[in-house]
């Protein structure tokens, strides 16, 4: 595909990219960010914040005609707005913005959303500096280098390490959380089932356990005897029929270790598991979630920063559905789109003549879901099917497909799948800007 012949651009795309807006390094500014995306090209963006707003935005890139279309793009619709506005804008709003790209060309949009997105975080990150520091930056004519505008600290290293977690994530079309503020609940078999049927649909899926006090995904997926490889830039996940999996599970010598972490120690591991290791592209990454709503669900949301949504999970009885609740609060307050609710152990299935018994209470997630205006995704019945599955190493919703309960699963997914539909389409317009 030639991405420079501009008979493929829509009209307002052709002029962005014959004419970009805003090009070029800011002299003095407040932030500064670098990805380099899937396809090689690279783009930089300036910020110039004053009363928490967008003064000026500009950016450069080594990339094609729909890079700079989209870099321009998304400086013109930065401007002017509040940084946690503008850390909103996505790749469907600069793609819509455009009107039209080069079919396959959706990447540059999200390369510049991530990056916009970038530097809206290191922006966030540091105190307002005093008009005498900027004043001595004009004087001393800076060209923008990227230390500038931030904390000391967060100069060298540590700025490094964020750009490296951007690239990683850009590559990642959707990224999507499951939660629960209830242990038991099943959680790890909803996340191992939801990663199998997205996979099993012919997407490229990666299946994250940060669980790092009990990672049972090796176990659910019969990998505990593998172990992580890598070299100095990387390391590489387990890769099962397709599926991309990482655990901490993978690190530990025995499955008997404990691990002993506080919070610091535990952010560091999720943030390596999400800079370090060599996802490559994919459809969709599920991570799974420990119960609650303490350091490692908030550490993951904090990092990845653009999550597509989290699929929470309950059991019907009243003592599972308070604690969940919970989960639902703590995505509200975090502003992460909740796809829907998944109600487990619903009643028992017997496996010889299909009756199901309800053991627990039944409805109490349909009932939540209603109360707290989430969409219910779906119950899913106890299935001694699914527990042989676990203790196996299969993945019930591809062994055992042709049970009632594996097309209650894969029914789950639809939501999920229904991601792609809000993803760029072609022969969008918008008014110019």
């Amino acid at each position: 595909m030639d991405y420079n012949n501009l008979d493929n651009f829509s009209q307002i795309a052709r002029d962005h990219a014959e004419n970009p807006r805003n090009y070029g390094a800011l002299g003095v500014f407040d932030s500064h960010a670098r990805i380099t995306g899937p396809c090689g090209d690279s783009m930089d963006f300036w910020l110039a914040v004053r009363n928490g707003q967008v003064e000026r935005a500009s950016f450069v890139t080594d990339g094609c005609g729909p890079s700079l279309a989209s870099g321009s793009m998304a400086t013109s619709l930065a401007r002017g707005k509040y940084v946690g506005d503008v850390m909103r804008i996505g790749q469907r709003d600069i793609f819509d913005a455009l009107g039209g790209l080069p079919p396959g060309a959706e990447h540059c949009p999200l390369l510049a959303s991530n990056t916009l997105k970038a530097a809206c975080e290191n922006y966030l990150g540091i105190p307002p500096r005093s008009p005498e520091d900027k004043t001595k930056d004009e004087s001393l004519g800076n060209p923008g280098h990227a230390t500038l505008g931030r904390k000391p600290k967060e100069s060298g290293e540590q700025f490094e390490e964020q750009q490296k977690l951007q690239s990683r994530l850009c590559r990642i079309r959707h990224k999507v959380v499951v939660l629960s503020g209830k242990g038991g609940v099943g959680k790890s078999t909803v996340a191992v089932n939801l990663a199998t049927s997205l996979a099993i649909a012919g997407n490229r899926v990666g299946l994250l356990d940060v669980d790092i006090h009990g990672p049972s995904v090796p176990t659910m997926l019969g990998l505990e005897q593998e172990r992580v490889v890598g070299n100095e830039d990387a390391l590489f996940p387990v890769v099962l029929e397709g599926l991309k999996v990482m655990s901490l599970g993978f690190l530990l010598a025995s499955q008997d270790d404990a691990v002993i972490w506080r919070g610091p120690k535990k952010m560091g591991v999720i943030k390596q598991f999400l800079s370090d290791v060599e996802w490559g592209d994919l459809d969709y990454l599920i991570i799974d979630s420990p119960p609650g709503t303490g350091d490692e669900p908030l550490s993951v949301c904090q990092l990845i920063g653009n999550l597509d949504g989290a699929v929470v999970v309950t059991t019907p009885q009243k003592v599972a559905a308070v604690d969940v609740r919970k989960s639902i609060t703590f995505c509200r307050k975090l502003e992460l789109p909740i796809i829907g609710l998944v109600e487990n152990m619903n009643g028992f299935t017997c496996p010889k003549c299909g009756e199901v018994t309800q053991i627990l209470s039944s409805g109490g997630g349909r009932q939540m879901a209603k109360d707290m205006g989430v969409t219910f995704l779906g119950a899913i019945p106890i299935d001694p099917r699914i527990a042989e599955a676990g203790d196996k190493g299969k993945a019930f919703v591809q062994h055992f497909a042709a049970t009632p309960t594996a097309k209650l699963m894969q029914d789950i997914i639809q939501p999920i799948m229904a991601l792609d539909e809000s993803a760029p389409r072609k022969n969008s317009s918008q008014a110019t800007i």
